[in-house]
């Protein structure tokens, strides 16, 4: 025998098909109020550009030092990675003719090798800045253990090196890798946070002529001026200085440390 097949009364349906708009019309209603009190998206953050040769890239939270102590048209410059044997007595030697100042930026591990040249720096009156231990680029990303291991290790290793206590008033970033926890690290170490306003990018090897070139377009009273005198050869280093020394001096420049 054929089945029919039941279907509910027409009354049913309708109160059904009512009540399922009633749900979705209730739902909208929420999604949007849920919206419109919902707080606005924050964009995602973005990466910071790379800086334009000759600019120090951008601080990165704490108060990094990128200007002479004094004001007017005093230019300060540094030297990172050394001591090194062959050239930072150069550099001393030229710094000394032109009756200039410098900060030099030492890693632990060369200081311990060469506590002679940490003497001659200080002897001639230059300033010592603490560039940690090994020079690990990736120490913003250590713990904070790590950090002040290689922070105070430098320190202690300028210490005995210097044979007398020595004031060791910067710490500079490896490759200039800042953030808040490093630099934090360096003030309880009674350090200050040494960036720079200049890049010569002697670090790079491009030449005598473009080092000097980059130096002198980029500089401006209160520059502090990143060079090196460790870290590779540095010929070309040294050549620039004995170029730009005797600039600053024909420019009105006077020699300072950074403030």
């Amino acid at each position: 025998m054929p089945y029919r097949v039941l279907r509910p009364p027409y009354c049913y349906r309708w109160a059904v098909l009512l009540g399922v708009v009633v749900l979705a019309v209730a739902g909208t209603v929420s999604l949007f109020h849920s919206a419109e009190g919902a707080p606005t998206p924050v964009p995602a953050a973005q990466s910071l550009p790379t800086p334009p040769p000759g600019e120090a890239p951008p601080p990165v939270g704490g108060d990094l030092v990128r200007t002479t102590a004094r004001q007017g048209r005093f230019v300060a410059l540094t030297f990172d990675d050394g001591p090194d044997p062959t050239y930072t007595p150069q550099i001393l030697d030229a710094l000394t003719r032109a009756g200039a100042v410098a900060t030099f930026c030492m890693i632990g591990a060369n200081v311990t090798r060469h506590p002679e040249l940490v003497r001659a720096v200080v002897e001639r009156g230059m300033r010592l800045c603490d560039h940690t231990l090994s020079h690990d680029e990736q120490l913003p990303g250590r713990s904070e253990q790590r950090m002040t291991a290689e922070i105070a290790g430098c320190w202690s290793e300028l210490q005995v090196a210097a044979g007398t206590d020595v004031a060791v008033p910067y710490f500079r970033a490896p490759g200039g890798n800042w953030s808040a926890p490093l630099s934090a690290v360096a003030a309880r170490q009674n350090m200050k946070s040494l960036a720079w306003s200049v890049d010569s990018r002697d670090w790079t090897l491009p030449g005598t002529p473009q080092i000097v070139a980059g130096v002198q377009q980029a500089v401006r009273p209160g520059a502090v001026v990143l060079l090196h005198d460790g870290g590779g050869k540095r010929v070309q280093t040294v050549e620039a200085l004995n170029q730009l020394l005797p600039w600053f001096v024909s420019q009105g420049y006077r020699f300072d440390f950074p403030g």
